[in-house]
């Protein structure tokens, strides 16, 4: 059974500006400013500019072809036709630089009302409304798409995850049924451990609905750090030694050989926040990295103050292969099994991918940062929470 120690020797501080899930600030906000919405920000080729460039030179045009009629004494007919045909070839050219690109995104828009997510509007290049409208309609579609790519693996994934236990349930009770096997204690516990892997993967199912319909409330409270998380860490051993007992039983192996190791500093550290989404962030967090973990090896929880008041900065490192750089941003996708690094160890399945998904929601919802930070070794996991607001923050 994994072995769990505490320590409170606090390490080197973190260089700043490390905390996973930084990113700069917020951009500017559209129609922000003292000229906003008047003609002090209109750009040069946006539709305003053209519409007033058509009506100007319609009336420069129409001035100078009645200067000539007066010099030349032409009669005004010919001159008001002039005019007219002159404006009209004018206003058909702007205008079908207008309808064209409309024309096409109500093509593309219907496309993808029907289910067609792979065509985008050309012209997104362009310098006026059109073309950020054009770049809206592709964002859109890409995001679409994305969901719908999503969806698919979503169906195709519970599929999986759902068909191997039910499949070995099945297998044992018509074992039981047809004669073939006795309903000893052994083989109740085979079925017992399919029935506990449905049960697990239907509550992850279930806690992410919940996060993402916003019905889960945050209830926070302040909370020592170090009692709380030894607690975790104690729970995360008897979940290994339980699981271990029920695999012996059906030949199976789970991993019962990593280390688990808690470091707090300051011990009497507090925090404010919502204990049980923090043990949902905590408990996902150790499942993975002991997943990833080489034999014997050793996965460490870290906390220490954060910046604001009752804020915790959380750590979890291990001593596996590690996430490639390029995978940091798909982490925390939902039903992503970190096919690139496989796990270690006997039985390793990596998981229903929903682990970190929900992890991510929880540290959200607290309005707090998650991700993947430089390690040297292992691969190392960042939580900021922020704590109790302060009161410039409130104003």
């Amino acid at each position: 059974m994994p072995g769990t120690t505490s320590g409170t020797t606090p390490p080197p501080p973190p260089p700043p500006g490390t905390s996973a899930g930084a990113g700069p600030g917020p951009g500017p906000v559209l129609g922000a400013g003292p000229a906003a919405g008047s003609w002090g920000d209109v750009r040069p080729f946006s539709i305003k500019t053209k519409l007033g460039t058509l009506v100007v030179v319609s009336v420069f045009i129409t001035t100078g072809l009645l200067m000539i009629a007066v010099r030349t004494e032409t009669e005004l007919r010919f001159i008001t036709v002039f005019s007219m045909i002159a404006t009209l070839l004018i206003t058909q050219f702007v205008a079908h630089s207008i309808t064209a690109p409309l024309d096409e995104m109500n093509t593309v828009a219907r496309g993808i009302s029907h289910g067609d997510y792979t065509r985008r509007v050309r012209g997104a290049d362009r310098r006026d409304e059109l073309g950020d409208l054009a770049q809206t309609i592709n964002r859109m579609a890409d995001d679409l798409e994305a969901q719908e790519r999503q969806r698919k693996e979503l169906v195709a994934n519970v599929s999986h995850e759902l068909r191997t236990p039910i499949a070995g349930l099945r297998a044992v009770l018509e074992n039981v049924v047809d004669g073939v096997s006795a309903a000893d204690p052994e083989t109740m516990r085979t079925a017992l451990k399919q029935t506990e892997r449905l049960g697990r993967l239907v509550e992850t199912l279930l806690d992410l609905s919940r996060l993402d319909n916003g019905v889960v409330p945050l209830r926070k409270r302040r909370f020592e750090v170090w009692p709380y998380l030894s607690g975790v860490l104690k729970e995360a051993n008897m979940v290994a030694s339980a699981r271990a007992g029920i695999a012996s039983g059906s030949g199976s192996h789970t991993r019962t050989d990593v280390h688990l190791h808690l470091d707090v500093s300051p011990p009497e550290l507090s925090a404010h926040a919502d204990p049980e989404r923090i043990h949902q962030v905590v408990a996902n967090l150790i499942d993975n990295a002991v997943k990833h973990s080489p034999p014997h090896g050793r996965v460490t929880v870290k906390a220490r103050r954060g910046d604001g008041p009752e804020s915790l900065d959380l750590e979890v490192l291990d001593e596996g292969p590690g996430i490639p750089r390029s995978e940091w941003h798909r982490v925390f996708e939902r039903f992503n099994r970190g096919g690139v690094v496989a796990p270690h160890g006997p039985g390793s399945d990596g998981g229903t991918g929903l682990g970190l998904a929900i992890a991510r929601w929880a540290v959200d919802l607290h309005g707090g940062r998650i991700g993947v930070a430089e390690s040297q070794r292992g691969c190392r996991i960042q939580v900021t929470l922020p704590g109790v607001p302060s009161p410039d923050r409130l104003t």
